[in-house]
C-alpha cells in the first residue's frame, strides 16, 4: 500500500509541478530545459513503476473488496477503454477528434480511470483509479485556467482515421498483451 501511494505521490506530484507554470519556468531556468525534461521523465517513470508494483503487491496481499461490480459494468468498461484508447492516440495526431476533445490525453486518462473504477471494487483499485481520476480533473481545470492554445481541426480526415486505427491497435495491445501478461488479469 505504501509503495503504491508513494509512487502516486511522485508520479502525480511531478505532473502537478509541471502544471504550475511559474514553478516550472523557474526550474527550467535553473536546470536548463534538457535537464528539467530528463529529471521530469525520470521521476514520472519511477513514480509509475512504483505505483504499478505497489498496486500489484497490495492486491496480492488480498484485495479488500468493498463491492462486487455487476457483469454489465465490466462490459461497459470494455467499450470505455476503446474510447480511451482512441483519445490517447488522438493526443498525438492532428485531427478533428483532437480538436473536439481539446485535451484528448486528459480525456483518455479520465475515461481509463472511470472505466477501471466501474470494473473493480477493491480498495487498492478505488484508491489508484480514484486518485488518478481526481488528478486528471484537476489538470483539466488547470489547463483551462492557463488558457493553453487549443488544437485546430485539419482540412482532411486522415488524422481521424489514424487516431481511430491507432486507438484500435492500442486497445488490442492493452487487452490481449498488456493486461493478461503484465497485469495478470485477462480482459476477455
Amino acid at each position: 500500500m505504501v509503495m503504491m501511494l508513494f509512487g502516486l505521490f511522485v508520479f502525480l506530484g511531478i505532473h502537478v509541478v509541471g502544471s504550475l507554470r511559474g514553478l516550472r519556468a523557474k526550474l527550467i531556468a535553473q536546470l536548463g530545459e534538457a535537464a528539467y525534461k530528463g529529471f521530469f521523465s525520470l521521476l514520472a517513470i519511477s513514480g509509475l513503476l512504483l505505483t504499478a508494483y505497489g498496486y500489484a503487491l497490495w492486491r496480492a496481499a488480498g484485495p479488500a473488496e468493498l463491492w462486487t461490480p455487476p457483469v454489465g459494468l465490466r462490459h461497459l468498461t470494455l467499450l470505455l477503454m476503446l474510447l480511451a484508447s482512441i483519445a490517447l492516440v488522438a493526443a498525438y495526431v492532428p485531427s478533428h477528434i483532437k480538436a473536439w476533445l481539446k485535451h484528448p490525453m486528459l480525456v483518455g486518462v479520465k475515461i481509463w480511470a472511470l472505466a477501471h473504477l466501474l470494473a473493480n471494487g477493491d480498495v487498492a483499485s478505488i484508491v489508484l483509479f480514484g486518485t488518478v481520476l481526481a488528478w486528471a480533473v484537476y489538470d483539466r481545470i488547470s489547463v483551462k485556467r492557463r488558457g493553453d492554445p487549443l488544437p485546430v481541426a485539419p482540412d482532411n480526415y486522415a488524422g481521424d482515421a489514424l487516431a481511430v486505427g491507432g486507438g484500435l491497435v492500442l486497445y488490442a495491445a492493452l487487452a490481449y498483451l498488456f493486461h493478461p501478461y503484465v497485469v495478470g488479469v485477462p480482459v476477455m
